[in-house]
């Protein structure tokens, strides 16, 4: 498995420079890390007694890199979590913040090891992750990632203006897809069709 460091650094390349797309909640953003993040950190890079876009395009990828391991990956405990989660999780954390854990908390009660779904990951989830792992160890990180790419799915079903990031203007995978199927073995991808299939009913 890759070390957490490496990982962060792939979801830094992922995520790309600088953005401030209006139908993004997460406002200016670059690496990854937005603006509102930012603000919660007061990371004021240009000194002017703000934090605003300015800041968020000042932002290194170095730095970038740090936050993810202190505040995306150490601080909510995602070490604690089963190795073939981690990076999965991880990467969710960056993406969408606590929900990453409530979708794994509701994935351990649908497979049997029902937890409290809070967002935290405690001694409860840290346990039944360990005996969902145990119990499936060649399906958890599957399960995880499908779970994932159904929550984009259904995000994008309420909220039309977030479709461009769950289907290209050609028609094929927007980045939120195939974010979630790169951490999930290739037979449980959606092939193009089945895709098209899914996303029909948004026209």
């Amino acid at each position: 498995m890759q070390n957490v460091r490496q990982i962060a650094q792939e979801i830094v390349a992922r995520e790309g420079g600088f953005v401030d797309d209006p139908d993004d909640p997460g406002g200016a953003t670059k690496y990854g890390v937005t603006v509102h993040t930012m603000r919660r950190l007061g990371l004021d890079l240009d000194g002017d007694g703000d934090v605003d876009r300015a800041d968020v395009q000042r932002l290194s990828r170095a730095r970038a890199v740090e936050i993810f391991l202190e505040h995306y990956y150490t601080r909510p405990g995602i070490a604690r979590l089963p190795e073939g989660l981690q990076a999965s999780v991880f990467d969710m954390y960056v993406n969408a913040g606590a929900q990453a854990v409530t979708l794994l908390q509701r994935l351990l009660g649908q497979m049997g090891w029902p937890v409290g779904v809070d967002g935290v990951i405690g001694p409860q989830t840290e346990a039944a992750a360990a005996q969902a792992a145990r119990a499936a160890p060649d399906h958890i990180a599957d399960a995880y990632a499908i779970a994932r790419r159904e929550f984009y799915f259904d995000l994008a079903d309420r909220r039309p203006a977030s479709r461009k990031y769950a289907r290209r203007r050609d028609g094929g995978k927007g980045g939120w897809i195939t974010r979630a199927e790169s951490f999930m073995a290739p037979r449980y991808r959606l092939g193009a069709e089945a895709f098209r299939e899914r996303v029909a009913s948004w026209g």
